[in-house]
């Protein structure tokens, strides 16, 4: 009788015989350049987006392990120790860019079983070459830079289907596969049903090592370069669309086209693109008979302007520069603000101004323009800075333009001094200045010197901490240690209280103003998600691994103190969802006299005729509730300070003093 050492091992031998035996019947694949296998992989990163080095300090080149992908499991995360780390051999922020990969003798992937056999054999490693960013913890990529785990759609080697229906499938590029041994198989073409690691693939037996796979090719190419060439493919929805080399007419039409498929907030907001066109084609027309750039300009403003949407724009500005300044440059020297109590009042007086001059001054109520009622003037005026997506934001900057105009012109003001009661006119001609709009536009914005870091924090005679996240376009790692140094003095120092300052953050990167927003939450609350057009379907789509949620950082890096976060009509879009997290689960005191700007959804781009870069709204923002949250609405305080005399003529920062008060004093 067989002892059980024995046993085991005639058991094992069999088993391998049997594995082996199975291997062989696979045909062997077709080799080119056998030259032993990769050593080193080189190849290029070409991106079009303007915006795809933004805020990037840690770029990535890495063997990305495909297991994911091979069990369909979207929540993947590569393993560490799989992640072999490229180089860049050129400037980042020019494309092209340029990589080198030296691949490990045997890599640490995980190994998966391909051949679609009844055996259980070892398998293979599968790996693309992949772009990403590194912004959490140490140089590997974690749950947090993985964006949850999946594996690559876009700047791989690999090709994703844009197909909603065909869930991230890869449907060619190239692969990176190691064997182990030279029994192993591995598919040669995507069979019938067009899908790759299903029952149908055809199969074929790799050699030991690692074989560059040309799925672009049929059958398959199997290709044993030493020193292969592997270029990282930029998808066809991520390209910058460019109609620069159109006529003025066409690239409107084609600019109509795109945004009445594209566009997030058609129905919401009622925009019928057709009667857009059909209303300012003749200007583009007329634009291309007298080859008129600024005609063009023009209209393209216009029908921009038509559009209540504050992500919408064009870079054009500075051939409008001497427009804007012919139409509102001259002004009377005072800034008016409109109370919760109907008035709209003086504000502010430039001394030797005209207004100062006539005798205007502070608390001064405007009852009329023109003999026109405040309010209606105030209603009819279009603000060069236009559109907007919420009113209250559009209601300020109305009121910064309404007392503009050309220099010289003259307006006639009906208002009642602050010391009397009845009304009384005063004609004032407009001069050049500038003072009383940016003292205005400070209810909407402050300037920056450009020296901030990305955000800032210090300590308040209260004790509370006040920290003010200018941005989350700006440097991403610098954002999250900087953060995350915060957590840590938070946590030892356990001050009475933090203080956010979003007034005026800009907006940037939504996943990192949800990502810093985990921080301050013990649970991995799901956020909402993104709904954008699919070009494949024609249809709005969003799947379940869109679905946002926070990814937490590490026990002793979450703060669980009171908070507040200050907001104003200058925090947009990503500043907006980082707000929006804080509300879930009351974990903040929303502080403000307006709300956020509006600006709920994803930015896209195209280039116009003349090389203007034209920005729009392709994604829509949704609460967990599969709601429109933010767009047009903004993010609502949950403290509201009242627009009164009082706060606007306090010598402190009334909605900082109300975000303490909140927070017990």
């Amino acid at each position: 009788m067989l002892s059980l050492k024995r046993w085991a091992l005639v058991t094992l031998i069999v088993l391998l015989s049997v594995s082996t035996a199975a291997a062989q019947d696979f045909p062997p694949a077709a080799i080119d350049n056998d030259e032993g296998g990769a050593v080193i992989i080189n190849g290029s990163l070409l991106y079009s987006d303007p915006l795809f080095t933004t805020g990037v300090a840690q770029p990535v080149i890495i063997l990305e392990d495909q297991a994911g992908f091979v069990d369909r499991n979207r929540y993947f995360i590569m393993p560490v120790e799989s992640q072999t780390l490229g180089q860049l051999t050129s400037d980042f922020y020019s494309s092209p860019v340029s990589y080198s990969l030296a691949l490990p003798g045997v890599p640490n992937g995980s190994y998966r079983d391909v051949d679609q056999d009844e055996n259980d054999d070892i398998g293979v490693q599968v790996f693309a070459v992949a772009y990403w960013e590194n912004v959490f913890g140490d140089p590997y990529l974690e749950e947090r830079d993985l964006y949850g785990g999946g594996w690559s759609g876009a700047y791989a080697s690999t090709r994703i289907s844009e197909d909603p229906a065909l869930e991230w499938e890869v449907i060619g590029g190239i692969f990176v596969v190691y064997a182990p041994d030279n029994e192993q198989g591995f598919p040669s073409g995507f069979g019938e049903d067009g899908l790759l690691f299903t029952a149908d693939d055809p199969i074929v037996r790799l050699p030991q090592g690692y074989t560059v796979v040309n799925m672009d090719t049929d059958p398959f190419t199997f290709d044993r370069s030493r020193e292969p060439e592997i270029d990282l493919i930029e998808p066809e929805g991520a390209a910058l669309v460019d109609y620069s080399q159109l006529s003025f007419t066409d690239g409107f039409n084609a600019m109509v086209d795109k945004m009445q498929n594209e566009y997030a907030f058609t129905e919401y907001k009622d925009i019928d693109w057709e009667a857009l066109r059909a209303e300012f084609l003749p200007r583009f027309e007329a634009a291309d008979r007298r080859d008129d750039a600024l005609g063009y300009v023009l209209a393209l403003r216009d029908f921009t302007w038509r559009i209540p949407d504050g992500h919408v724009g064009f870079g054009a500005r500075f051939i409008l520069d001497f427009l804007v300044q012919e139409e509102t440059g001259g002004g009377l020297g005072i800034a008016i603000r409109e109370l919760d109590d109907g008035r709209v009042i003086v504000n502010y007086v430039a001394e030797g101004s005209p207004a100062a001059e006539a005798g205007i001054g502070l608390r001064d109520e405007i009852v009329a323009i023109n003999g026109t009622p405040i309010n209606d003037a105030i209603s009819a005026v279009v603000p060069w800075t236009s559109p907007f997506s919420a009113d209250h934001v559009l209601r300020l900057e109305q009121l910064r333009y309404v007392l503009r105009g050309a220099v010289g012109q003259s307006i006639t003001l009906s208002y009642i001094s602050a010391d009397k009661d009845e009304a009384q006119e005063a004609s004032l001609n407009l001069i050049a200045e500038t003072d009383s709009l940016d003292f205005a536009e400070r209810a909407v914005r402050e300037s920056f010197t450009g020296y901030e870091l990305p955000l800032e924090y210090s300590v308040l005679p209260s004790g509370h901490i006040y920290v003010k996240i200018y941005s989350f376009f700006d440097n991403t790692l610098l954002s999250v240690q900087l953060w995350e140094r915060l957590m840590q003095t938070l946590n030892s120092e356990n001050p009475p209280g933090l203080i956010i300052d979003m007034r005026e953050n800009l907006g940037g990167s939504g996943w990192l103003a949800d990502q810093m927003a985990a921080y301050l939450f013990d649970e991995p609350l799901i956020l909402g998600r993104t709904e954008a057009y699919d070009r494949v379907s024609g249809e709005v789509f969003s799947d379940d691994r869109g679905i946002e949620r926070f990814y937490l950082p590490s026990p002793e890096l979450r703060y669980h103190g009171p908070v507040a976060v200050l907001v104003g009509p200058n925090c947009n879009s990503a500043c907006e969802f980082f707000a929006f997290d804080l509300t879930l689960e009351d974990r903040a005191e929303i502080v403000g006299f307006y709300p956020t700007a509006g600006l709920g959804g994803g930015i896209r781009y195209f280039i116009m005729p003349l090389g203007i870069f034209y920005q729009f709204t392709g994604g829509r923002a949704l609460d967990p509730d599969g709601n429109i949250h933010i767009e047009g609405i903004g993010v609502q305080p949950t403290v509201r300070v009242p627009v009164t005399e009082e706060t606007l003529f306090t010598d402190g920062d009334p909605v900082l003093d109300a975000a303490i008060d909140a927070l017990g004093g």
